[in-house]
């Protein structure tokens, strides 16, 4: 116990606020070092500079933090020229000879959840790139928790904090409330309020888009979709679908909060490249009574 405790000090005196910037432990508390635990012990190897914690381990920097059931941190010195990977088991190095070191890399194993008082991230691995400011989750049961939406994915999630962006990558799927948009990949833009906490505001959507509200599926190439406003904007292949009602074009604006579509043969102020206009195609089906009449 004496010496997890010793190695979860030196953890974190180890970690400049001004390199660990990993999203989820820093936020407003970037200034504040970061403290880290597990129930098996935490390994200190010298000669490969990385800290090892297992079991139910948990690094927590403000009210931010990671738990997994192993994480890695390779750490360098300070000011040292990035490293393209982790130093492998069987290099032999030199450990630090004293001075500032910093923290180039962050590994969960196993269970893997990111925490913040807005956002929780859960995958089975997630690795953070602290030079390139990346993170990637992947695994089984990927998922990102807003107060406002959850965002799955198949293959990968990842969050971009220099350019605030959150990828979901394989039949990724945003849900909010009764509403849905999946494609094969969701980028969500992420913008700050005055107090500082993160929201999405747009998702943009790229490959075998389908949009869904309640009465309504609507079907694309591409799409955008505005949280504040409720409008998905859809482009390429569009189909909008309504029971057994189809209409077909190459651009949409569908308003999900009042249910309401227009459908377009080519997005405004774009010309179609054919010896005549494009056109919008329908399909409308009949209701019919019970007898079998049309209504």
């Amino acid at each position: 116990m004496r010496r997890a405790a010793l190695a979860a000090m030196i953890f974190a005196l180890a970690v400049p606020a001004a390199r660990a910037q990993l999203p989820f432990l820093s936020g407003q508390d970037g200034g504040k070092p970061i403290a880290i635990e597990a129930e098996n012990g935490i390994e200190w190897q010298q000669n490969n500079h990385v800290y090892i914690a297992r079991g139910h381990a948990k690094a927590t920097r403000g009210d931010g933090s990671v738990t997994a059931d192993t994480l890695y941190a390779f750490y360098r010195p300070a000011g040292a020229q990035p490293q393209p990977k982790p130093v492998s088991s069987s290099e032999k190095g030199d450990p630090f000879s004293g001075g500032s070191t910093e923290i180039y890399r962050l590994e969960a194993v196993g269970n893997v959840r990111f925490t913040t008082p807005t956002q929780t991230l859960t995958g089975e691995h997630g690795v953070y790139d602290v030079d390139d400011a990346l993170l990637v989750v992947t695994g089984d049961n990927l998922k990102l928790d807003t107060p406002r939406q959850t965002i799955t994915a198949r293959d990968s999630l990842e969050w971009y904090d220099a350019k605030q962006l959150a990828v979901a990558r394989g039949d990724a799927v945003a849900t909010r409330e009764d509403r849905s948009v999946r494609a094969d990949v969701l980028t969500a833009i992420v913008e700050k309020g005055p107090n500082g906490a993160s929201r999405i505001s747009r998702i943009n959507a790229n490959g075998n888009v389908i949009v869904s509200s309640p009465g309504q599926i609507a079907r694309a190439d591409a799409g955008v979709y505005n949280l504040d406003t409720g409008m998905a904007t859809l482009s390429g292949r569009v189909r909008l679908t309504r029971g057994d009602n189809e209409l077909r074009g190459r651009y949409a604006v569908v308003d999900l909060n009042r249910n309401v579509s227009r459908l377009l043969s080519a997005p405004p102020g774009d010309e179609v490249a054919s010896d005549r206009p494009g056109r919008v195609e329908g399909l409308l089906v009949p209701r019919r009574k019970p007898d079998g009449d049309a209504r």
